[in-house]
């Protein structure tokens, strides 16, 4: 299968931070951090199947998550030797699967509730918050499947921000909204059908920052705390106030969060390692 070129955003001078962006989004989600972080470091930010400038996933077959990471080998070979990386949602899971790859280059990990929902599934199949992504996931799979995109976006977004968030939003806003959401449904078949277990996920022995929203659905509170049981040097931090779009409405809390953990990180991992 040929593999496009993916489209993407690149600021500042220093170690590289790779940033992936959740469902329904795009790289522009990171233009605040970009600007925050900029004067330190060298952030790239790319766009994944069908969203922002890159092209969609084709039709001919089921997409996976090692399939975004295939998408974004370039990116990674353009960071400098050793990378950080920071992922949100399905930006999240993509980055987990990265990490395992590009292990002996990473510098770190930062985390915002990873949607890889067959970990939740294969750990707590009876949980409340594993009935929830799978009614979540059915009903939005339906809408798209019947070509109601609009609707699936409504359903989609108040249930990840909150009830009557589609009413606030522009016209110009829900049309844009609606048209990323014909991304969702390989992005849905990739984190569901994902094999690689719980355990593999030991071996990624970088620091690690999992936030967290307070104000989060079931399933990604879940996902955080599994992935907290298994990654060796996990650090959680819950934030007041903030739903699992948080590095998109709140990103001056998130960005926040990330600068104090990347520098942190950096103290004891000198430039000269870039």
């Amino acid at each position: 299968m040929h593999i496009p070129i993916p489209n993407y955003k690149e600021a500042g001078q220093g170690p590289s931070v790779v940033c992936i962006h959740g469902s329904a989004s795009s790289s522009a989600q990171w233009r605040p951090l970009m600007e925050r972080l900029s004067h330190r470091f060298r952030l790239i930010a790319p766009d994944l199947y069908g969203h922002g400038g890159t092209l969609p996933w084709p039709d001919h077959r089921g997409m996976f998550v090692d399939d975004e990471v295939n998408l974004l080998e370039p990116v990674f070979q353009m960071a400098s030797d050793r990378f950080h990386l920071v992922g949100h949602s399905w930006g999240g899971a993509i980055a987990l699967k990265a990490a395992l790859r590009y292990l002996p280059r990473l510098r770190s990990l930062v985390l915002f509730e990873p949607a890889l929902w067959s970990l939740l599934i294969a750990n707590e199949p009876s949980s409340i918050a594993t009935r929830e992504i799978q009614i979540n996931h059915d009903e939005t799979q339906r809408l798209m499947d019947a070509g109601h995109y609009a609707r699936a976006g409504e359903y989609f977004i108040d249930y990840w921000i909150g009830p009557g968030t589609w009413e606030r939003m522009t016209e110009a806003r829900r049309s844009a909204f609606a048209t990323s959401m014909r991304a969702a449904s390989p992005e849905w078949h990739a984190s569901f059908h994902e094999t690689t277990p719980l355990a593999a996920f030991a071996s990624v022995e970088v620091p690690c920052l999992l936030l967290s929203g307070m104000k989060s659905t079931a399933p990604a509170r879940a996902m955080t705390g599994l992935l907290s049981s298994v990654l060796p040097q996990a650090k959680i931090e819950e934030l007041k106030d903030i739903g699992h779009m948080g590095p998109v409405t709140h990103p001056e809390v998130i960005n926040s969060a990330i600068e104090r953990f990347l520098l942190k990180v950096s103290e004891y991992q000198p430039d000269t390692l870039a």
